[in-house]
């Protein structure tokens, strides 16, 4: 039975998934990228940016598994892009370029509507201005066979998490402090929603912990 999946997600010691004060020159906030450190040096980051070389091992399997067996993509506003509000117009179409990483349908939360994306590579960002529960009915039609990928940012997990949705988390625990930020699970209580610890796999880089629930 498809799943719905959080997967690859970095946070800090301190539990921030996303640093302060994103931009466009701080796509994951201040200090936001350090937590990425275990990703950046692999095969797979490599290859998805037009690179050769990269580390193989426990980071780069994880990394791959963030980004596979997917048949469709759900993303928070912020996490498309820096722009607020109104769409000023249609020039910005995400932080990858031309050929986005996803390959699938791609659900984009907002509160602004705007036509349909296509890009290379088969990704096509759809934009669902009526709500979270929308979104994941659209993506789950998309995605037939296949799971589906809350692919971040924090609050839009946290509201994945709320409504029950997600299946199975893989978070990637960098050794970094953060101080400040986006706190993925102040005030969720992963216990109660039904929620433990399956697996932990640490690397030179990171911690890799599965959460399943039921």
């Amino acid at each position: 039975m498809p799943k719905v999946q959080v997967r690859g997600f970095s946070v800090s010691i301190d539990g921030f998934g996303a640093g302060p004060e994103q931009s466009l020159q701080n796509p994951l906030g201040k200090r936001g990228g350090e937590m990425f450190g275990w990703f950046f040096g692999t095969r797979t980051f490599r290859a998805m940016t037009g690179q050769q070389g990269g580390s193989t091992g426990t980071d780069d399997a994880y990394g791959a598994a963030a980004m596979s067996g997917f048949g469709a993509f759900i993303l928070g506003r912020n996490m498309f892009g820096p722009i607020r509000g109104e769409w000023p117009d249609d020039a910005w179409k995400g932080w990858w370029g031309d050929n986005p990483p996803y390959h699938a349908p791609t659900f984009v939360l907002t509160h602004y509507p705007r036509a349909p994306i296509e890009m290379e590579g088969g990704t096509t960002f759809h934009f669902v201005t009526d709500g979270v529960e929308s979104a994941l009915a659209q993506a789950k039609a998309a995605a037939g066979d296949l799971n589906v990928k809350i692919a971040g940012g924090v609050s839009t997990v946290r509201q994945y998490l709320r409504l029950g949705a997600i299946d199975e988390m893989q978070l990637a625990v960098a050794p970094v402090l953060l101080g400040r930020g986006e706190a993925l699970f102040q005030d969720i209580d992963l216990p109660a929603l039904g929620f433990s610890v399956a697996e932990r796999v640490a690397s030179e880089h990171a911690t890799h912990i599965t959460l399943v629930k039921g």
